[in-house]
């Protein structure tokens, strides 16, 4: 009894966690298109880059380890389970996620993991050029289409790397920390070409003294900042999964698996399968 009194609080606990990183998610989302760091961003390198992680690594991630699917209607308040045969058997009132785990369980398709990556990082590195960029500087609408164009498939990558019940990633741990880490590296060498540079690498800012911060120290800021936030977000994916793939032998899918069952053994009621 206290045994499924602790377990029950774990699991609340879990939700109550995953809720708060759901919210701040949409916060900061909402925070990066308005004054102040929409207005300093048009002023500052570092302030830009600040935005750019923000709105392709930390919210995409914060939304994704929040798991508002449930909250949002767009999943059934009861998860599917597994049969004794390993059959995954869907509940009733099955929403769109839903159905995308289940696809996703059936499916795995490890290429389409692939191919978010890939995607994530070619829209990331367009929006790190000089011409976009600059465009920002002089257009600041287009922060618009940049949120847009980075959370989506960002959001897309994230739910390959880590579990946003009800949806688990396609990908064998081993793998998911590859992906982790290539994407982070590849940011870090954009950014890293940018503070190395020794003259203006973005062209749309004014460096003049009266704005007080002078070339190379707003490029050296702008990617010490990119650098941090990506590795806050990605180093913890990698070494998260690289232990849990050391501990166990199985396969991580037929640990969720098997958790699932528990769970049903434990408290769905008997009739329940008669369906």
């Amino acid at each position: 009894m206290t045994d499924g009194t602790a377990t029950l609080r774990s699991r609340d606990g879990v939700a109550a966690f995953r809720a708060v990183l759901a919210v701040v998610g949409g916060v900061v989302f909402v925070a990066c298109l308005v004054p102040p760091l929409a207005t300093a961003a048009r002023r500052f390198e570092f302030a830009e880059g600040l935005q750019f992680s923000l709105l392709a690594v930390a919210v995409p991630a914060l939304i994704a380890c929040g798991a508002p699917w449930r909250h949002l209607r767009l999943a059934a308040p009861a998860p599917a389970e597994v049969g004794e045969d390993g059959a995954l058997i869907a509940p009733a009132g099955l929403g769109p996620v839903d159905r995308l785990a289940l696809g996703r369980r059936r499916h795995p398709e490890p290429l389409r993991a692939v191919a978010f990556a890939g995607t994530f990082l070619v829209v990331a590195v367009l929006w790190r050029i000089p011409p976009t960029v600059d465009a920002l500087a002089h257009h600041p609408v287009l922060v618009v289409v940049e949120a847009v164009t980075l959370v989506v498939p960002g959001l897309g990558l994230w739910l390959e790397l880590v579990e946003s019940p009800p949806l688990t990633p396609r990908l064998p741990r081993p793998h998911r920390v590859a992906m982790a880490a290539v994407v982070m590296w590849v940011i870090w060498v954009v950014a890293y070409l940018v503070g190395l540079s020794h003259g203006a690498w973005y062209h749309g800012y004014d460096h003049t003294a009266a704005h007080g911060i002078s070339i190379s120290a707003d490029q050296q800021l702008t990617t010490g900042i990119i650098w941090a936030l990506t590795g806050i977000a990605f180093v913890p994916v990698v070494f998260w999964n690289l232990v849990r793939w050391l501990q166990a032998e199985e396969d991580p899918d037929d640990e969720l698996y098997r958790l699932i069952r528990q769970e049903r053994i434990r408290g769905r009621p008997a009739d329940h399968g008669s369906a």
